[in-house]
């Protein structure tokens, strides 16, 4: 039996080492390229924000901010019961050339979608370039826009970019959600790099009004679940020749992440379910991954408990672990989320055994929804 157990721990040390050292370490290695530096066309940034009244008073100055010669903020109130849309009248009154506000009261027949909201957003924005972005979250830097836009070319129509999230100090949730966020976009970023795209994140996402238009917006999956405005959208959309991905510091946005595991848990189970809806091939390779993970741990715990071919377990551990480092380390350099490396492993294992309870959580009853 253990012979069995021991073959089937070097195929998934195989596995891993494809998604380590080809997938994954495609995209750590790579260099960035800016497809086209002097891009000068208007833009509209959209951000759709549902009782955030207070996140827009402290970050819509940001995008104000933006130095980027010809750009509008469209501003989306969904149906918000707090002081959301008087606050984006104040921005407005301030920033008449600026700012549109799309004011969207409640529907019976699309309640509570965030995508009734932003297709209503798109259809009011004045230009064919759009960025997306969140009521929580802030560009970096004054060139955000510029960085972003720089990607647009007459192939490329959709530009997946980074939102991190605010780093706390001596928070160990803060941490951990960092970390998943960064294996996601090491994910997302890596596929697209291969010709795979399968997702993007609205907090940092960017793409025409046209292949929105094309594509008949979210027809396709606007009643099948409520969220996956920005990863089902791009998963329908997207592909190897009319994708690409920005990595510059300057491109980034951060958001505001969760202080309370409970709240956390319930975002994740959000977008966990959304995957449900993905194409075969990237539910396939997604599912692939997150399985080699969890057998490659319990295979090792096992294999090392019964102390069998012991060198040859610890030496694959230490090879993989290494693999690991290279991949998510060189990664995390790009991104900015360099303090996650020491304790990288630590990570993984616990984030490992959330995602496990997510999976059979969403199993047993539905997420909530925006």
């Amino acid at each position: 039996m253990l012979e069995y157990l021991f073959i089937a721990f070097i195929v998934i040390f195989c596995i891993q080492c494809v998604f380590y050292l080809v997938i994954f370490g495609n995209f750590a290695l790579s260099k960035t390229i800016i497809q086209n530096k002097n891009f000068k066309q208007a833009v509209s940034v959209i951000i759709c924000a549902k009782n955030e009244a207070e996140n827009l008073k402290k970050n819509i100055p940001y995008f104000l901010e933006q130095e980027y010669i010809n750009f509008e903020i469209v501003l989306i109130n969904d149906a918000s019961r707090d002081a959301s849309l008087e606050i984006m009248e104040q921005f407005k009154s301030n920033h008449p050339s600026k700012i549109k506000i799309v004011d969207v009261a409640p529907n019976e027949q699309f309640w509570g979608s965030k995508k009734y909201a932003l297709t209503l957003g798109i259809k009011a924005a004045s230009n064919e370039y759009l960025l997306f972005s969140d009521a929580d979250c802030k560009p970096v830097s004054k060139n955000w826009i510029q960085e972003m836009v720089n990607n647009f070319s007459n192939n490329k129509q959709l530009v997946l970019g980074y939102g991190s999230y605010t780093k706390i100090k001596n928070s160990f949730l803060n941490k951990l959600i960092r970390f998943e966020t960064l294996i996601t976009a090491v994910q997302y970023f890596s596929y697209a790099k291969i010709g795979i795209p399968y997702m993007g994140v609205g907090r940092n996402l960017g793409y025409t009004k046209s292949t929105f238009f094309n594509a008949n917006g979210f027809v396709n999956h606007m009643h099948r679940i409520k969220s996956g405005d920005d990863d089902l959208f791009i998963n329908q959309v997207a592909t190897k020749n009319n994708t690409t991905y920005c990595i510059s510091k300057d491109s980034f946005t951060e958001s505001s992440p969760k202080t309370s595991f409970k709240n956390w848990l319930q975002q994740k189970r959000r977008h966990i379910s959304t995957a449900l809806y993905y194409k075969t091939i990237h539910k396939y390779l997604l599912g692939l991954f997150f399985s080699s993970q969890l057998l490659f741990w319990l295979l090792s715990i096992i294999l090392l408990c019964f102390q069998f071919n012991l060198v040859y377990i610890l030496l694959i551990i230490v090879l993989r672990q290494i693999f690991f480092f290279l991949s998510i380390g060189f990664s995390a350099k790009k991104l900015n989320e360099t303090d996650l490396i020491l304790f990288l492993p630590f990570y993984e294992i616990f984030l490992i055994i959330i995602q496990m309870l997510i999976f059979i959580k969403n199993l047993i009853s539905k997420p909530t929804h925006w």
